[in-house]
């Protein structure tokens, strides 16, 4: 995997906009068609592409915007060379997006809204429309349901601003990812790209027309490999197609009907050894590579577990999904238009790991922990093969859990709005629904006892006395288990009005009322009602098994108002400023819900709490011939916030409040037609108040929201130069990931890092592509996770961490035509 090569220059380069030959703009449709030839998007100057996500549909300029968005175009993703759909976040500003996990099980925060991981505040969209109605759940967040390939046209994500009305309501984070349509010629792409880990993946597609108002598109991409973390087998395989079809009626709407098919799955990438020094200094466990190790193996990857349960951690962690969805618009009366956007998703969002559990050990120090003080080793010895481990005693061991979470989703959306123009006033309302079920099946713990090794072998340990505390390399049966079908459905009202009050002052104001219930029928372990299986007090793998207890039923029903005020003032066509407030919700989803108790659920409290986020913003934006900045300044406060974690396999709660401070800057300067310096960078100032950890006894009030750093940058030159028929590139990122804390307690230290990517590519005559990108090239070992599933600090010495992935190489070569 190969990752953001160019992060800050995306930022600068604008999404693919046309407009009429009166220089009015067009609609979004109009917008995605195919380039008419090369290899290079035809892009408008900076500020006047047309962002259409956080607006009622019809979109506006980038630089009348009255809200901070960022647009990434198909050129500066194909220079990217993301690792994952997650990756391509790290070029915008306030968000701070993780990767390192694969690539699927990011961790994506945004402006310090705190979550403990997966991406709480973070919604994704596809042609407009949500591609699952919860931004996130339990081993399951948005970014996992989409790839990024050569069908994607650009990509949109607007923070804060007027998110909170439109679509989802989502207050933090709203990624819109726009695909390519058919144009009135036929055009297609065909691409190889290998990396220097022996992943190999195509990419394809074909548009053009099926008659003078009609055009399609079909493509996608197929890829295979280890992964850059070997675990010595097939551990990353499958693929995307895509197809649109896009009918114009004549200037007055469109209308698109589209179909995704995901099957794709990839290595869950968790914490391994490392060595912390007594300085804070991060470096390698002897044995393991930080950027290239796996615990991950073989010897792993087939196992049967205690209760007789045989898994394959080759099905690692993927989807397997159909999205369909129909986009309309049409002008039914001059002014009047009328729009819908309606998907379908369904399938399976799977996650198996093997997920660790605590830093290596002696296998003495092991010994007590499984059978009690006083235990001893008496043997040890490989579970497959039955041979002596080397060093006995001494020898450095650990656990991992093999867990098994399986998810069934699907998700129906329907957002109908209107929308009346009449000279200097747009008054846009709609109607939006959702329903949305999972049926979820966990079985958490299930604990194996391995070799501190890469492709960690599984170990037997008999204890002093002849008690066995292994069976197969197992020390523990399922700890945490889930049986559940869960339901959940929102309707919304919505109204925005914008007044272009002077030919310089647009002001807008909206709100939204929305209604979210959730039904849920599930089974999870009884409490103290773990048994011992076969009755054997010497058989210590199997005495503390989890049972899960009989049928009960969630019934949750709540609504909330969200509004918002903005106004943008042009000074120029090149300079203006924009100001606004918005006051959005977070409604509780699936998992809080099935951890709350019947009195929280009945009055809104605890972990059903619906959480407030009131957000204050104002910017200023300045687009020019050589020079383009987009800076923001905003304010964030959050009430009711309330998450769970698995502490040592328990849920465990945390609720309460926080606030943010924070400047968000993006910019370039191009000097010359071959050469320009792009920039991005945040300062963010996060910090919790009245939140307890700790299921209520641990205060963090004054900590620094966790995961999320103060400052974080980026800078990227590029050079372009044209010499005949070719276009040589070269182009670099620097990035700077400040100093931040893994846990909310901020007993567990992620040391600041620099990451250097680069890339060199060559365009001949238009129509071949060669480029080769660079990931990591100084092999940085930068700290993304410690060990979330503990709290308190690791200490010093061996800890458990997850770093971002080392140094690596992509070569691809693509023809177009």
């Amino acid at each position: 995997m190969i990752g953001t090569a160019t992060g800050a220059l995306m930022t600068a380069l604008p999404a693919l906009a046309q407009t009429t030959t009166d220089g009015a703009q067009t609609t979004d449709s109009a917008q995605r068609a195919a380039p008419e030839e090369g290899l290079v998007d035809t892009s408008q100057p900076n500020g006047e592409e047309i962002i259409v996500v956080g607006t009622a549909g019809g979109g506006t300029r980038r630089q009348d915007a009255a809200f901070a968005v960022t647009a990434l175009s198909n050129d500066a993703i194909e220079r990217a060379a993301p690792n994952s759909t997650a990756d391509i976040l790290r070029a915008v500003p306030g968000v701070m997006a993780e990767s390192s996990g694969g690539q699927n099980g990011a961790n994506i925060f945004v402006r310090g809204y705190p979550s403990g991981g997966d991406a709480q505040f973070v919604s994704f969209q596809y042609a407009g429309a949500p591609v699952f109605a919860p931004p996130t759940l339990s081993f399951l967040e948005n970014s996992q349901l989409i790839r990024l390939d050569e069908t994607v046209q650009r990509i949109e994500a607007v923070r804060g601003g007027t998110g909170s009305l439109f679509s989802l309501g989502q207050p933090g984070l709203t990624v819109n990812v726009v695909p390519r349509i058919g144009g009135s010629e036929f055009h297609g792409l065909a691409k190889l790209s290998y990396t220097d880990y022996d992943e190999i993946r195509g990419d394809a597609w074909v548009s053009g027309p099926l008659d003078e108002d009609t055009g399609f598109m079909v493509g996608g991409f197929y890829a295979q490999g280890n992964g850059i973390r070997d675990p010595r087998f097939r551990a990353e395989k499958g693929g995307q197609i895509t197809a649109n079809v896009h009918h114009d009626f004549g200037g007055r709407g469109s209308v698109e009907v589209y179909a995704r098919y995901l099957n794709d799955r990839g290595a869950w990438l968790l914490p391994i050894p490392v060595i912390s020094d007594s300085d804070g200094d991060i470096r390698a466990y002897p044995g393991f590579d930080p950027g290239t190790g796996t615990l991950l193996g073989p010897d792993t990857r087939i196992t049967t577990n205690v209760v007789g349960r045989t898994l394959d951690l080759r099905e690692g962690r993927g989807a397997k999904i159909v999205n369909t969805g129909i986009n309309f618009e049409y002008e039914v009366a001059e002014g009047l238009r009328l729009r819908e956007r309606t998907s379908f998703l369904g399938g399976n969002a799977d996650t198996l790991g093997l997920v660790p559990v605590e830093a290596p050990v002696a296998a003495s120090a092991m010994a007590v922990t499984l059978g009690g003080a006083g235990s001893t080793v008496g043997a040890l010895t490989y579970a497959s093969g039955g041979g002596a481990v080397e060093g006995g005693a001494d020898a450095r061991v650990m656990r991992a859990g093999i867990w098994e979470v399986r998810k069934k989703i699907s998700s129906f959306v329907s957002d109908t709005a209107a929308e009346w123009s009449t000279g200097k006033n747009k008054l846009t309302a709609g109607f939006f629904y959702t329903n949305y079920t999972s049926r979820d099946s966990w079985v958490l713990g299930n604990q194996v006892l391995l070799a501190a090794e890469p492709n960690a072998r599984r170990l037997n340990l008999t204890l002093n006395g002849g008690r066995a505390a292994t069976l197969d390399g197992f020390t523990s049966g399922p700890a945490f288990q889930v049986r559940a079908n869960y339901e959940g459905e929102d309707y919304a009202l919505y109204a925005v009005d914008e007044l272009q009050l002077t030919p310089q002052l647009r002001i807008d104001g909206g709100i939204r009322w929305q209604r979210h219930a959730v039904d849920a029928t599930l089974r999870t372990p009884i409490a103290g009602g773990n048994v011992n299986l076969d009755g054997d007090p010497l058989t210590l793998y199997d005495n503390s098994v989890t049972v899960l207890g009989g049928p009960r039923t969630i019934r949750y029903r709540n609504d909330a108002w969200s509004w918002t005020a903005g106004a943008n003032y042009d000074f120029t066509d090149e300079i203006g400023v924009f100001a606004r407030y918005s006051r959005g919700n977070s409604f509780p989803q699936f998992d809080n819900l099935r951890e709350a108790t019947a009195e929280n659920i009945a009055n809104d409290t605890g972990l059903a709490a619906t959480a407030e986020v009131d957000t204050y913003e104002g910017g200023v934006k300045i687009s020019t011939g050589i020079a383009n900045l987009y800076a923001t300044v905003f304010h964030n406060k959050f009430d009711g916030l309330a998450t769970t974690s698995l502490i040592d396999n328990v849920p465990v709660s945390s609720n309460g409040g926080a606030k943010a401070t924070g400047v968000e800057v993006e910019g370039a300067v191009r000097p010359t037609s071959w050469f320009s310096i792009t920039a991005a960078g945040t300062y963010l100032d996060a910090t919790y108040r009245d939140f307890f950890t700790g299921n209520g006894t641990i205060d963090n009030t004054g900590n620094q929201v966790q995961r999320q750093p103060k400052w974080m940058w980026r800078v990227t030159p590029a050079v372009d130069v044209d010499v005949g028929n070719l276009r040589p590139s070269i182009f670099a990122t620097l990035q700077y990931t400040g100093d931040r804390f893994s846990d909310p307690e901020n007993l567990q230290v992620l040391p600041h890092f620099y990451q250097l990517d680069a890339g060199v590519s060559l365009e001949v005559s238009q129509r071949i592509r060669l480029q080769v990108t660079g990931n990591n090239l100084t092999d940085e070992i930068g700290l993304t996770e410690g060990n979330p599933r503990i709290i308190g600090g690791q200490g010093t010495g061996p800890i458990l961490a997850r770093p971002i992935l080392g140094r690596s190489f992509r070569f691809s070569a693509a023809f177009e035509f």
